[in-house]
């Protein structure tokens, strides 16, 4: 091992890059999107196609802090949502973290509860470092299984 590892240091980075994702969740689950904003940097980037196309809709890739907390927020309108993670794997390297992490997201229409969409995901995330602590520079979102009504994402 050598002299620089610091096993306290890598623990603190993988502890603060975990709640960086559950500060992404509670935003979305609790409509707050200054919670949803603080975990993503300024320019980042979300990559929902390959989720998307599997259950059956287009997702523009999104660009920019306030888009994405501005089109997660529209969009997700419609329904209240949980989002919890599982089986993380957190690589930190400086100033950057890479995770991957297995993410389960129940959407329940406001309209009619007994209509659900249930989606189980696999969030490739690349985070940075910042003064603030840590923030999702880039996400792709894929999906691995899904049942239920996928109309109830359209908020319908």
């Amino acid at each position: 091992m050598s002299s620089h590892f610091n096993a306290s240091d890598t623990a603190r980075d993988t502890l603060a890059v975990l709640e960086t994702l559950y500060r992404f969740a509670a935003g979305i689950d609790l409509r707050d999107r200054a919670l949803l904003a603080s975990a993503y940097t300024e320019d980042a980037i979300s990559d929902f196609r390959p989720a998307g196309a599997k259950a059956g809709f287009e997702y523009p890739v999104l660009q920019g802090r306030e888009t994405i907390v501005g089109a997660l927020s529209s969009s997700l309108s419609g329904v209240d949502t949980t989002h919890s993670f599982s089986n993380p794997r957190v690589v930190v390297d400086g100033d950057t973290a890479r995770v991957d992490v297995l993410v389960e997201a129940q959407h329940v229409s406001r309209v009619d509860a007994a209509r659900q969409y249930l989606m189980k995901n696999r969030y490739d995330v690349v985070l940075a470092r910042r003064d603030a602590g840590w923030a999702i520079k880039h996400v792709i979102v894929d999906n691995v299984w899904r049942t239920g009504d996928p109309s109830v994402l359209a908020g319908i």
